[in-house]
């Protein structure tokens, strides 16, 4: 990997695993048939972030409540480190995040990985997005007031 487009790249691949839904996620890495060596360098565990919004998207932040995140890291024995950050209480799929960020890492996996994993949890993701966007898009109702000739 490139140094300088390593970052955006990473980042694009962690959000995807974030946002990944468990289930389709093991499926799919069962399927490649990977078994890494690898160690648990941070037990998955399970916490509590604080989020936060802005008023109108860019005014003062405000408090908006709490969720529940777990976290988990993991090393290859090629010495590669691996880390995620997942929504909800479940350990498996953090550490299998963390597992994943560590190997699409090393240049062996990489390629696969993201024509295999990667892109198609990406595609499943924006289609999920997209049908919920439709949902509501189908629930959406328009206000309007008119205006009557005496009011004027």
């Amino acid at each position: 990997m490139n140094p300088q487009s390593a970052t955006p790249l990473r980042q694009r691949w962690m959000a995807v695993l974030a946002h990944s839904q468990p289930r389709e996620l093991a499926e799919r890495f069962a399927a490649l048939n990977i078994t890494p060596d690898y160690e648990v360098l941070r037990q998955a565990e399970t916490g509590l972030v604080q989020i936060q919004g802005r008023i109108g998207g860019s005014g003062n932040p405000f408090f908006a409540g709490d969720a529940t995140l777990t976290r988990a890291a993991v090393r290859l024995g090629s010495g590669l480190c691996g880390y995620s950050w997942v929504l909800g209480r479940d350990c498996q799929h953090a550490e299998r995040c963390a597992l994943v960020d560590a190997l699409l890492q090393e240049s062996a996996h990489h390629a696969t990985l993201m024509e295999t994993l990667i892109n198609p949890l990406e595609a499943s993701r924006d289609a999920r997005l997209r049908e919920r966007q439709r949902k509501v898009a189908a629930s959406r109702v328009d206000f309007f007031t008119l205006v009557r000739g005496d009011n004027a």
